[in-house]
């Protein structure tokens, strides 16, 4: 078993050899032009747009789920209100709508035909309203991806906050801290590493968007590699886009791994932590706040989702069972196969613990932004002539799938492997049984829980991703995501509907299931 798990762990890396493809094979013909001549031509007209308009936008979602974040899991941690028992589990709901559905509703709602405009000037009596922002610009792209991803920060940063002692905030109190500075003080910077983490999930998220940013018309190194593989034809040009994006997810992967690193100084805790009671005008407050929230991030898109599918009607596009099947389908035998591979590496660094590095090494492929995925994989592809691989089968599909989402299910698998303890498994050894009978026999039965988790994240990320599936789907092959994003494209958001909510109800699973265990936690 140990011979041949590190070759296939590096059989899942074949993408990055891929992008370094043009490099070590310059004669494939990926450009009429040489690679510092692209480069140079990248630079002159689109790469310093792009490198600008990723930085604004990383840097507006930031500070956006921050505030959202860090504010709402301060108030659910420290305090007592009404409504607050409803709060601390529907403010994940927002993760179970995809960004690009997200995008889709909001410009949907905020635009001039849409029910708020609408309403505004039938009561004002005008025709237009000058002072309503552009949805479609980067200002709205922020707005929407802070409310879509802040329950990452949210989610981290609640625990980070519940596992502080009460005499940090005693002691705030001892030095004439009011509860404000107490917090800005001492208990943001003892939470910061997990603050960055959080922050560090939801940029990555940003940075792997295509569908949001290309509907809200940010140009973006995502956009920018669609536009020169598939509108220019200019693969090295993509590659080199791609290569940028990296970057950027590297940037924020380092930063994120370092403040994890120092996230032993976020949890001194000895004791639970008791909420204090607000009442009066502080309690009408934090109720506001986390339900603005709540309604930004997940009511509002739900109502403009619903009016969509009513307007709709009853009729049903004839191909939505097709994009339903073939989503069905590449999600359910990503999941298996992923499960699958999950516990053979799991299992296998449990009997040999020198074989860690390749989990650690797996756990890469999930920072890895899907149009870079697949960049490296068509480039890779492109080295043999084996690109007609994609239009004969779901394979190479499913293969970036499992490239991009096998670390979800390893994370759960081993989280499982750890509450299994050793002496289990010598037990079993000294009763004659061999590794494989004793991980047939004894671990999968007590696995059973943490294998339908794993398969259950992997089946909702498949559905829902779209770069990848876009530039690897086999021709007439799409699915709800790509059919919703085409139909958006196509400006019919009336038909989008019933798509949309297919995503939306199917990521609302494993969001139900983590909002159960927040509830009971709490």
């Amino acid at each position: 078993m140990n011979r041949i798990v590190a070759p296939l762990a590096l059989l899942l890396f074949l993408p990055l050899f891929g992008l370094a493809a043009p490099f070590l094979f310059p004669g494939l013909g990926f450009s009429d032009l040489p690679v510092t001549g692209t480069l140079s031509h990248l630079w002159n007209f689109v790469l310093a747009g792009y490198i600008a308009s990723t930085l604004l936008l990383i840097l507006g979602v930031g500070v956006g789920v921050f505030i959202l974040g860090v504010g709402n899991a301060w108030i659910i941690a420290s305090y007592d209100f009404p409504g607050k028992k409803v709060f601390e589990w529907a403010l994940i709901l927002p993760l179970a709508v995809p960004t690009y559905v997200m995008a889709y509703l909001f410009v949907d709602l905020l635009q001039f035909s849409g029910p708020i405009q609408t309403t505004l000037r039938t009561l004002l009596g005008v025709e237009a309203l000058w002072f309503f922002p552009d949805p479609r610009s980067l200002s709205g792209a922020i707005w929407s991806f802070s409310f879509c991803l802040f329950p990452y920060v949210y989610l981290i940063t609640r625990t980070a906050f519940l596992e502080r002692s009460d005499r940090l905030i005693e002691v705030s109190e001892t030095l004439g801290y009011s509860p404000l500075q107490g917090f800005m003080k001492l208990v943001l910077p003892m939470a910061r590493p997990a603050i960055f983490a959080g922050m560090a999930l939801a940029l990555m998220e940003v940075l792997a968007d295509f569908g949001a940013v290309s509907y809200f018309g940010v140009q973006t190194f995502a956009t920018g590699i669609f536009k020169a593989w598939l509108s220019f034809g200019d693969r090295l040009a993509a590659v080199q886009l791609a290569l940028g994006l990296l970057s950027f997810v590297l940037l924020i992967f380092y930063f994120e791994q370092s403040s994890r690193s120092k996230l032993r100084y976020a949890s001194t805790s000895q004791g639970k932590f008791i909420a204090k009671t607000l009442r009066g005008k502080l309690s009408f407050l934090a109720f506001i706040f986390c339900g603005l929230t709540l309604l930004f991030g997940f009511l509002l898109p739900g109502f403009a989702l619903l009016q969509l599918l009513f307007k709709q009607g009853l009729s049903i596009d004839g191909r939505y069972l097709d994009w339903l099947s073939n989503s069905l389908s590449v999600s359910l035998l990503t999941a298996l196969i992923s499960v699958s591979l999950a516990v053979f590496f799991a299992y296998s660094v449990r009997i040999d613990t020198r074989l860690n590095w390749v989990n650690r090494l797996l756990g890469f492929g999930y920072a890895l932004p899907g149009a870079v995925l697949a960049i490296g994989i068509l480039s890779f592809l492109e080295i043999f002539q084996l690109a007609w691989w994609m239009s004969a089968s779901i394979c190479v599909l499913v293969y970036a799938y499992l490239v991009r989402f096998l670390s979800s299910s390893l994370q759960s698998v081993e989280a499982g492997l750890l509450r299994i303890t050793p002496s289990m498994d010598g037990t079993a050894a000294l009763l004659g049984l061999s590794q494989f009978q004793i991980l047939r026999r004894v671990h999968l039965p007590l696995l059973n829980r943490s294998l339908i988790t794993a398969g259950l994240f992997v089946f909702v990320d498949v559905m829902k991703e779209l770069p990848a599936t876009l530039l690897l789907r086999p021709f007439n092959f799409d699915t709800l995501a790509v059919a919703t994003y085409q139909l958006a494209s196509d400006e019919r958001l009336a038909e989008l509907g019933l798509p949309a909510l297919t995503i939306v109800l199917v990521g609302l699973i494993p969001v139900l299931i983590l909002s159960r265990i927040i509830s009971r936690a709490g």
